[in-house]
């Protein structure tokens, strides 16, 4: 090459580096994803995205500031990452995944942040529709022809408030604020939208949006003659209670809860909670319901109950109210609109903030007359029952030789854990034992998947440690929960990503809660006698060695009592010093 063709080529590079940057609808939809506050995208990538990778690309090479991509092999694992950001920030987060079959391998955890009403936007490329090179994006992979099917939407349907098909860049931006207006009104939830290749590579002008005024809709209140009418039934009765499952969502609100049970000494009880609704060490507080199994003396004496942000406040056939006692319930979703069988037999429903309800109900008692004798009887009485219940727990938490209990692990965890640890509990079987024996006392420190769907745990433990690097977070799992989570992506993710966590395995080697289930509806059954659920774990697995394999997690397995404290105090640090580490704990088999 000579001089001057040497020139001619630096030249024209020149020319190529001041050129613009190609505009596409996929740098239009990441930049919407900027505009509206996304700090991540949790992505699968596949055979649809090349427009947005080649976007991605362009913008780091342009240092133009877009939301980090979190690069996850598992979309499980991806949706349940933006699922614990979103569920401790408030903040929604987007999750790109692969067409349809993408779309379908989020199906658990997609059930999961539906029904947990959180908020996250799901978005997934498309089969191309044109096949000859029409348009670029065009099909050129035999994999175009397999994975286009006629309603890719609807496989997200009955799991998102809102879908859409992106088909041109012109309006893409207020497609993706109005799904994200869906998805951060109440109830919240997911939200997705698909666009196939040839849109998304569609070059188009860059247009401004005003966020202002794509904001959600504003809470919502109770028409002020109502709250005089719920003070007045409340201020008569001799036996009222408080209910709730996920009030502490909004951290916020556990302060007016506070206010309201102690003005009027009103016992708490959480049931089935995936949130800290309430401090554990209130002297109102008393305790927590699961799969309960016999009547709560508390619910059947009450003679008024308050319902607060629940989906399951008991379960008729085994626990509920007497059939004189008043019963309100406030929440979002009052009628449980995606619930087709669901009822109780509450005097009023009221679809509103419950802030903002409590709020208006402890300002409506300086207004109503309140016999302060009784409500001093009545703390008394509550103090004394929340102290039995104290002192209960601290029996089972003794303990035991050769064998560890739940109870006995969980108070060991509780002793190495500070007051702004991050605790996830998917124990299953041991949900209510952790929330009773982690005792949390801190808004925002406890948090469920408020679902259904196995594996959340390890994508939330990486979604809340982004958004809070400065906070401990532990995971508190059973050993079936820790293999649906996909351990091996979540440990691989951990450590590329530097967001260590604690993982406490109560391992009792099987699905324990599937026999409880068969025992529950035939407790002299078959089953039972032969003793054949088909639920054990049998050869076990080395389940701390499949993340210390994949991440380079810190692993420990622990089949002593005497060795628990040792290893969960050294796990701890390790956590502390920047690595993940899995302490897997043997309790009593299935």
């Amino acid at each position: 090459m000579t001089t001057k063709d040497a020139a001619i080529l630096k030249s024209l590079d020149e020319q190529k580096e001041r050129q613009p940057s190609k505009y596409t609808t996929s740098t239009a939809f990441l930049e919407s994803l900027q505009e509206a506050g996304v700090s991540y995208i949790f992505a699968n990538l596949g055979s649809d995205h090349p427009a947005i990778i080649e976007s991605l690309a362009q913008a780091k090479k342009d240092n133009k500031k877009l939301p980090k991509l979190i690069t996850c092999p598992h979309e499980m694992v991806a949706m349940s990452a933006a699922h614990g950001y979103a569920q401790l920030t408030g903040e929604p987060q987007a999750v790109l995944v692969h067409v349809e079959c993408g779309t379908q391998n989020i199906g658990g955890a997609i059930h999961n942040a539906f029904k947990g009403r959180i908020p996250v936007l799901v978005f997934a490329g498309a089969s191309p529709y044109t096949q000859e090179n029409e348009l670029l994006g065009s099909r050129n992979e035999f994999i175009h022809w397999i994975q286009d099917v006629f309603d890719q939407r609807g496989i997200m349907r009955g799991y998102s408030k809102y879908d859409n098909e992106i088909r041109t860049g012109k309006n893409v931006k207020q497609l993706v604020h109005r799904a994200l207006q869906f998805a951060k009104s109440e109830p919240r939830g997911p939200v997705y939208l698909m666009g196939p290749r040839e849109a998304m590579e569609e070059v188009t002008e860059p247009i401004t949006i005003n966020t202002d005024l794509w904001e959600p809709i504003s809470p919502s209140a109770i028409p002020p003659k109502d709250i005089e009418e719920i003070a007045e039934d409340l201020t008569r009765s001799k036996k009222p209670l408080i209910i709730t499952s996920y009030l502490g969502r909004n951290p916020a609100a556990v302060g007016d809860l506070v206010q309201l049970s102690n003005r009027l000494a009103i016992p708490v009880i959480e049931s089935v909670s995936n949130a800290m609704n309430f401090p554990a060490d209130h002297p109102m507080h008393c305790g927590h319901q699961w799969n309960t199994a016999e009547q709560n003396e508390l619910l059947a004496e009450a003679d008024f109950v308050l319902v607060l942000d629940s989906d399951v406040p008991w379960i008729p056939m085994k626990n509920k109210p007497s059939e004189e006692a008043i019963i309100y319930y406030i929440d979002m979703d009052p009628l449980k609109e995606e619930m087709p069988l669901w009822y109780i037999p509450s005097k009023r429903f009221f679809k509103a903030d419950t802030k903002v309800a409590l709020q208006q109900l402890n300002e409506q008692l300086n207004s109503v007359q309140i016999c302060e004798e009784t409500i001093q009887s009545r703390r008394e009485k509550i103090t004394a029952i929340h102290e039995e219940n104290k002192a209960e727990n601290l029996r089972l938490e003794e303990p035991t030789e050769n064998v560890i209990t739940p109870e006995y692990l969980s108070a060991c965890v509780r002793e190495i854990i500070d007051e702004d640890t991050i605790v996830l509990n998917e124990g299953i079987s041991n949900y209510k034992t952790i929330c009773t024996h982690i005792g949390p006392r801190k808004p925002g420190t406890l948090h469920g998947s408020g679902a259904g769907s196995l594996g959340w745990n390890g994508g939330a433990a990486i979604g809340m440690k982004l958004a809070n690097p400065d906070k401990t977070v532990v995971s508190l799992i059973g050993d079936g929960s820790y293999l649906f989570s996909i351990p091996s992506v979540v440990h691989w993710m951990a450590r590329k990503y530097n967001t260590p966590f604690l993982t406490v395995i109560y391992n009792n080697t099987g699905w324990k809660s599937p026999k409880l289930s068969t025992l529950g509806v035939h407790p002299d059954g078959i089953a039972n006698a032969m003793d054949e659920f088909g639920v054990n774990f049998d050869p076990p697995a080395d389940l701390a060695k499949i993340a210390e394999a994949a991440g380079n997690a810190f692993a420990l397995t622990v089949t002593k009592p005497e060795e628990l404290k040792i290893a969960l105090d050294e796990a701890f640090k390790v956590v502390k010093e920047g690595r993940a580490a899995v302490v897997d704990v043997k309790i009593p088999t299935v």
